[in-house]
């Protein structure tokens, strides 16, 4: 199984490369930090431009 740093670089460099750019994608601090055997991603905010555009995303890959 890969580590939740490489979940979260893959996860950035997918949605990079469709333009879509989430500036507070981290692994949870909490539970990153403790014993649980998985860590939590943090997707973070973003504005209602990036919003959008990752729903148009999502939805182009579902018809897909």
């Amino acid at each position: 199984m890969r580590t939740t740093e490489e979940a979260v670089e893959q996860l950035d460099t997918a949605l990079r490369g469709v333009g879509i750019i989430l500036p507070s994608l981290r692994v949870d601090p909490i539970t990153g930090a403790s014993e649980l055997p998985y860590p939590l991603v943090e997707l973070g905010c973003c504005n209602l431009q990036v919003a959008a555009d990752l729903a148009a995303v999502l939805r182009n890959a579902a018809e897909a």
